[in-house]
């Protein structure tokens, strides 16, 4: 284990030429204090845990004292936002300090968002909220332990500094991890600008790092470009399974590597509705739940277009439309592993879509109903009160469940072996957004207990956890009510 003087950088994208960032040094905030530490996180750079108990982890990580081998920059990065491109983003608020490597040779940037204004910070103030920052560090972690490809958190510093978003607020920074923070809108910036040096320069940097497979291939652009929508198109079907909503799926919050980037207004499904739009700002629902997997292969179009200095026309067009082939079938595989299937049958596309129409016209819960099915019984007459009872009117649910029923009897299925499957694939515990306020309203006051509580519960959402049995439950009549926006 390391302590914070010795962690190993290895800065590859500071080293790129000054057209891709900005050096610049973090704004120190006043009176930073540790609001949570996650030590998950910490164990992938090989930090000691220890480490957060030292009044320079605080300093270092408020963006008041430099890392001894970090090298700040903002990254440089356009993108599409809601659907019109916006020529100049860039980290305006987030600071790349550095990567880690770890003793595996595994790369981790350390992204401190909330760090102050940039060169690309246009009218803002470069900062982040105790709000915003909690949702995002939970989400982080939620979403790892689903087993959906995502970002990592490893700490929320707070400040008695006041930020104004829609009033006045709470500042904090949150130190978000990946391998990579590049994004489609990081190749955007330059090919809009006719950079196609810039563009080659990028894609290189990326395909050495992180697709090395590629890089002796003659062809190395377009199979470069088929791999981040196949690993996009696998994202999405994630997230579809697991029932989240992105939010904002701007070009701009898209990873190169196909893992889930920038929780701003994200949100699980919870009465499942297939328009969810989690972003009050999305007044046009344009990134609503049912909508992802539409926005991704646009997006991923976006992203072909700026590569086509790269490769040709017909090549990026081949490369897109991989999408379905890389989507439908992962989906398909998931919602039958969901529905605890173990064989394939060319029935069960309907099956799974069916059910989810049932859940759709109940307005159901989309967590508790798969989680309850571990318990169906295939015994001839056997009820299933345990499903019904979520359903405010159980018979058209009654009607899918005998053609589940017989489905299972067709593979013989065993109703103790397969629920032992099932509970490790459909989650007890969700982020549900009433239990992230519940954190947060808390944290506002200084008691940061429950922002632990809840990453313990959500690192183990498969579990039954007797003691947290309230953390599985639908939100209260208040907890319906709550919107996030852009701010969030």
């Amino acid at each position: 284990m390391r302590t914070l003087a010795d962690l190993a950088f290895d800065n590859t994208y500071a080293r790129l030429p000054d057209a891709f960032h900005q050096r610049v040094e973090p704004t120190p905030v006043p009176d930073p204090y540790l609001v949570a530490f996650n030590p998950d996180a910490a164990g992938l750079i090989d930090l000691d845990p220890a480490e957060a108990a030292k009044p320079e982890f605080v300093q270092a990580f408020a963006g008041n004292v430099r890392l001894p081998g970090s090298e700040p920059v903002a990254m440089k990065y356009a993108g599409h936002q809601f659907g019109s491109y916006v020529p100049q983003l860039g980290d305006g608020r987030a600071i790349l300090l550095g990567e880690v490597r770890n003793a595996a040779g595994e790369r981790w940037d350390l992204h401190l968002k909330g760090g102050g204004r940039t060169a690309f910070s246009r009218f803002g103030d470069g900062r982040a909220v105790l709000r915003s920052s909690i949702r995002e560090y939970l989400a982080c972690e939620a979403m790892h332990a689903l087993g959906i490809p995502t970002t990592r958190a490893l700490c929320v510093v707070g400040t008695d500094m006041e930020v104004y978003r829609e009033g006045v607020e709470s500042g904090a920074l949150i130190v978000r991890m990946a391998p990579s923070h590049v994004r489609f809108g990081s190749f955007e910036v330059f090919a809009h600008r006719g950079q196609t040096e810039q563009v080659r320069v990028l894609a290189d940097y990326v395909i050495d790092l992180h697709y090395p497979h590629l890089k002796d291939r003659d062809d190395r652009y377009p199979a470069f470009l088929r791999e981040v929508v196949a690993r996009t198109a696998r994202l999405i079907g994630e997230w579809h399974a697991g029932g989240f909503a992105h939010g904002v799926l701007n070009t701009d919050n898209m990873s190169i590597l196909g893992i889930t980037l920038d929780y701003g207004p994200y949100g699980f499904v919870e009465d499942f509705d297939p328009g969810f739009v989690c972003n009050h700002s999305d007044e046009t629902g344009r990134y609503a739940f049912d909508q992802q997997p539409r926005i991704g292969y646009w997006n991923l179009a976006a992203l072909a277009q700026a590569l086509l200095s790269l490769m040709s026309v017909d090549d990026a067009k081949a490369a897109i439309n991989t999408f379905p082939d890389a989507f439908n079938p992962h989906m398909h595989e998931l919602m039958a592993i969901k529905l605890g299937l173990a064989t394939a049958r060319d029935g069960d596309p309907d099956l799974w879509t069916d059910l989810l129409n049932v859940l759709a016209a109940a307005r159901a819960d989309y967590t508790l109903v798969f989680r309850a099915l571990g318990d169906f019984s295939t015994a001839p007459g056997a009820d299933f009160d345990a499903v019904r009872r979520l359903f405010a009117d159980p018979k058209p649910f009654d009607g899918w469940a005998e053609r589940y029923r017989g489905r299972l009897r067709t593979e013989g299925s065993v109703d103790h072996d397969r629920k032992a499957h099932m509970d490790r694939v459909n989650p007890k515990y969700i982020l549900r957004n009433y239990l992230a306020q519940i954190a947060i309203d808390k944290a506002q006051k200084r008691d940061f207990s429950e922002v632990d509580r809840l990453r313990g519960v959500l690192r183990l959402p498969f579990d039954e956890q007797p003691e947290m049995e309230h953390h599985a439950t639908p939100a209260p009549e208040w907890g319906r009510k709550l919107v996030v926006s852009c701010s969030s």
